[in-house]
């Protein structure tokens, strides 16, 4: 599937909540209003969404939120989408709180990959970050995720004063373990546009001043628009997701499924579809129709063609 820019769109990431146990100062502070089950997606409604997705060239899906392991039955939707004929792919991304707890049950039911928020490796700043002193909880996570032979990457944003001189400490755990560490830069959306970025730039050139040999992996690594470095004689690379201070809207391969059933091509822009009223019948000329029905309609409608056929609003 192309865009009119000839981008091939082939991944989507789906969030099935909005709900998260922690509460994240630049993400979900306290005081944030939660949405009530019944105006979020089902987990047949998900299925359904994906296997038409996928008739349409996405292959690769990953699991967000919110936390996605705080609802129940997670597990079960990852095993429900590898079934669906043409999804090559199904990775999740989480806060690793409750990650050893489910792993025995992401891995039966399929998970190809975790991806794993963690923005330091202080207990007193993971508290101040998070809200919840929940940093052993994670690392037991990470290592059991490790020791099943799952593929993990970390997850770091940095803020100014708080947790900006751990940046090292952090890129050295490619070098003690099998993972990918990954510094995603502020970006200015939602509770973030309260918070001082870290630029990526500056933090590249620390990196290279610490390890003159540093070297770019160019290794396909990931779904995203990661810049992956690799420290020598190390077991993983360093990602660089520079929202900011880099440029990869031409390499852009993805759409967005909010849990609230909003299909958007792009986070900096407000443009979404609701496929929800699509699934559930509620537009003009649905009502009583078939599953299949409702989703050869989503497929030729101008709603399906802007979001599955488009990519950054422009129609093919």
């Amino acid at each position: 599937m192309k865009d009119s820019y000839g981008r091939i769109i082939d991944y989507m990431r789906i969030s099935i909540t909005d709900h998260c146990n922690l509460r994240c100062r630049y993400c979900m502070p306290e005081g944030i209003s939660q949405v009530p089950m019944e105006e979020i997606l089902t987990y047949e409604e998900i299925e359904e969404l994906c296997r038409a997705a996928s008739e349409l060239g996405i292959s690769r899906l990953k699991i967000t939120g919110g936390e996605p392991l705080v609802r129940s039955g997670c597990p079960r939707l990852i095993g429900m989408l590898k079934k669906i004929p043409g999804i090559e792919q199904v990775t999740m991304t989480t806060n690793g709180t409750l990650l050893k707890q489910y792993l025995p049950q992401l891995l039966d039911h399929g998970l190809d990959a975790v991806n794993i928020s963690l923005d330091t490796l202080n207990p007193q700043i993971y508290q101040q970050i998070t809200g919840k002193n929940q940093l052993h909880e994670v690392l037991a996570g990470i290592g059991q995720a490790l020791k099943a032979g799952l593929t993990v990457k970390l997850n770091a944003v940095l803020q100014p004063g708080i947790n900006s001189k751990e940046w090292l400490s952090l890129a050295r755990l490619t070098t003690q373990y099998p993972l990918d560490v990954r510094f995603i830069e502020m970006m200015p959306i939602g509770c973030g546009r309260s918070y001082r970025p870290v630029s990526n730039q500056e933090l590249l050139l620390r990196l290279k001043a610490s390890y003159p040999d540093l070297r770019t992996d160019e290794s396909i690594r990931g779904n995203g628009p990661a810049v992956y470095y690799r420290i020598p004689r190390a077991m993983g690379s360093v990602g660089f997701i520079s929202a900011l201070h880099g440029k990869f809207c031409s390499g852009c391969n993805r759409l967005r499924l909010t849990a609230q059933g909003k299909l958007k091509p792009c986070l900096c822009f407000e443009e979404e579809v609701d496929v929800m009223e699509i699934l559930r019948g509620k537009k003009k000329g649905c009502n009583g129709s078939s599953a299949g029905e409702r989703k050869r309609r989503y497929n030729g409608s101008s709603a399906g063609e802007r979001k599955f056929r488009l990519q950054r609003s422009a129609a093919v």
